[in-house]
């Protein structure tokens, strides 16, 4: 009988796998990604960048000092007023937020993200100078 380590949120176990001619690697486990920590890390890192302290942005943001921190520490699952006051006192729009936390969870679930458009893509919907569709971008 053979036994394999199978990690299961960060806890180790033993599974039985049959005998050794039969044991099949596992498909790679990826972490879980906690929305919130994700959340609060790109937070702290933009006040952090803008060497700002959590009192001031706190009060920016007409949220409390201790709350605010919690949200930073992904301990607390911030609303969406709270995110759009704490960015506005941040001066950063919401959404370039969300665009680098959906980033980061890409990321980490492995999943590549073009930095382009691709060309076909771009091709099939390129319009030229008088607004009808086929003229390549390439061409232009």
């Amino acid at each position: 009988m053979v036994k394999q380590p199978v990690t299961v949120n960060g806890v180790v176990r033993w599974r039985d796998m049959g005998d050794a001619h039969s044991v099949q690697p596992e498909k790679e486990e990826h972490k879980m990604v906690v929305l919130r920590h994700e959340i609060g890390d790109v937070l702290r890192d933009v006040r952090q960048r803008q060497g700002r302290t959590l009192r001031e942005v706190s009060h920016s943001a007409r949220v409390s000092l201790g709350y605010l921190s919690e949200v930073e520490r992904g301990q607390k699952e911030a609303s969406s007023e709270l995110l759009s006051s704490i960015c506005t006192a941040l001066e950063v729009p919401l959404s370039l937020m969300l665009r680098e936390v959906s980033d980061r969870i890409a990321l980490a679930e492995g999943v590549v993200i073009p930095d382009t458009v691709p060309l076909d893509l771009t091709n099939e919907f390129a319009m030229d100078v008088d607004g009808r569709n086929g003229k390549p971008l390439a061409s232009v």
